[in-house]
């Protein structure tokens, strides 16, 4: 089976800058992504709520075919700091954090004893060229590493080319923008299949909105007869009545 890679390496500026970083990170002690305390990527109490428990989360209104989704807390205050930092600033330090955030989840969504596949959302080639690399798939990578021997990384979904910019759309408008986003990667869907007996599948991201693209990506799964068991992820965002989300 051939490991799918994101795309290239980003440019010479963009790479540079990630060096930089890392050499600060070396030089300078950590400090907390949410209130700036110094000597955690994620203090004690902006990481509290990623302990759970973890609920059963539906988004309203809730997509055709989403799976059970199970949310580890909100996504606001720290949480939404360090979702932030990881994706988006290159805080590599608060990847073990957030994987731990993602276990009550996924504890919720399987029996203990249940062997779980993890089948992270991808993510464009564009924007894990900008993120040095396949942030939920890390993510999933370091949570299946916290879960134990049960827990294996399937990376069964790949994208099917540029996606529409969701800004401003009604979660109607998102969902029909996600129909035919993503496919199934045959190798690692066929790995599934001959397995479903022994693993609970299980798609994983950092943040749920409107659950469009979770319920595009069991879509896929279920089109390469893979049925998706549940979703769970970190945090999930809360909606207004207008259908708008926020940070809480």
């Amino acid at each position: 089976m051939v490991v799918h890679r994101a795309g290239a390496q980003g440019p010479p500026v963009g790479h540079s800058i990630r060096v930089l970083r890392a050499v600060g990170d070396l030089v300078l002690p950590p400090s907390c992504a949410g209130c700036g305390a110094g000597g955690a990527a994620l203090c004690p109490g902006c990481a509290g709520p990623l302990a759970g428990p973890a609920w059963l989360h539906v988004p309203a209104p809730r997509p055709p075919g989403l799976p059970p989704v199970w949310a580890t807390t909100r996504y606001q205050g720290g949480v939404r700091a360090a979702l932030i930092g990881y994706k988006d600033r290159n805080r590599r330090d608060l990847l073990p954090v957030l994987a731990a955030g993602l276990v009550p989840a996924v504890r919720a969504a399987v029996p203990p004893a249940q062997a779980v596949a993890l089948v992270p959302v991808p993510s464009r080639r564009r924007a894990a060229r900008r993120r040095g690399g396949d942030h939920v798939l890390r993510l999933a990578r370091a949570t299946a590493a916290t879960l134990g021997g049960g827990a294996v990384v399937c990376p069964a979904l790949r994208p099917t080319g540029p996606l529409a910019d969701a800004a401003g759309l009604s979660a109607e408008q998102r969902r029909a923008s996600r129909v035919g986003t993503l496919v199934g990667y045959a190798a690692y869907t066929e790995w599934l299949v001959g397995r479903l007996d022994q693993l609970a599948v299980v798609v994983v991201d950092d943040l749920i909105t409107t659950g469009a693209t979770a319920a595009e990506a069991a879509r896929a799964l279920q089109l390469a007869g893979v049925p998706t068991r549940a979703v769970a992820v970190v945090a999930a965002t809360q909606r207004d009545r207008l259908g708008r989300s926020g940070g809480g």
